[in-house]
């Protein structure tokens, strides 16, 4: 009999390969558009599934709060591409080995999402990788303050996120936000979240 967990992984391997919508922090927000910068930074980010628990949970960290960019908000393993990088998928996996300890033999990436442009300037790819057998977590110092998961579940849910406001650089700025229990997930973590929803239901 197949699983539960296994239909799961099978539908997000399906679906996510024929999922093309990519998103940006200016669908909400139009008028911030004008100001966006010409050249983005490229960057990608990790969304690990973690296999071996009962129920699939997503991996998230918390960010530091010395960081110049989103300190202290809720993110997934990743960052901006380096020249050592041969491909946005190698960005993703590196950064997941240097900021929580997560190696690359650890994971399979089965399938990516579109791309998401945020207000600061960065062009996301974001992969999903498995991660079938539990790893020792080794936080980079001055990058990542914490480690938790949400099950998957929380996010297949619509009804979770949802939209709010608040002044950013002194302009009225629209966000998604998908909360779990003392965690706050918005902007692009939760655009992200949101997009991965929506290839799935």
């Amino acid at each position: 009999m197949v699983s539960h967990k296994s239909k799961l992984i099978k539908k997000i391997n399906l679906n996510l390969s024929k999922y093309g919508s990519c998103s940006s922090d200016f669908d909400l927000n139009q008028d911030l558009a004008s100001s966006q910068k010409l050249k983005f930074l490229e960057a990608s980010v990790l969304i690990p599934v973690l296999t071996f628990k009962e129920d699939l949970e997503i991996l998230l960290t918390k960010r530091s709060i010395s960081l110049r960019n989103h300190p202290g908000q809720i993110a997934f393993p990743g960052g901006k591409k380096e020249e050592c990088d041969s491909n946005p998928m190698e960005t993703a996996l590196r950064e997941a080995e240097e900021e929580i300890g997560l190696k690359t033999s650890h994971v399979e990436v089965i399938s990516s999402l579109p791309t998401h442009k945020t207000a600061t300037g960065f062009t996301i790819k974001p992969y999903i990788g498995l991660v079938r057998k539990p790893f020792k977590k080794t936080l980079q110092w001055g990058e990542v303050d914490e480690v938790f998961t949400i099950p998957f579940g929380h996010i297949l849910n619509r009804k979770n996120f949802s939209i709010q406001t608040r002044k950013w650089n002194g302009i009225e700025r629209r966000y998604y936000i998908v909360p779990f229990g003392p965690y706050y997930i918005w902007g692009a973590t939760a655009r992200i979240l949101l997009n991965l929803s929506e290839a799935l239901n």
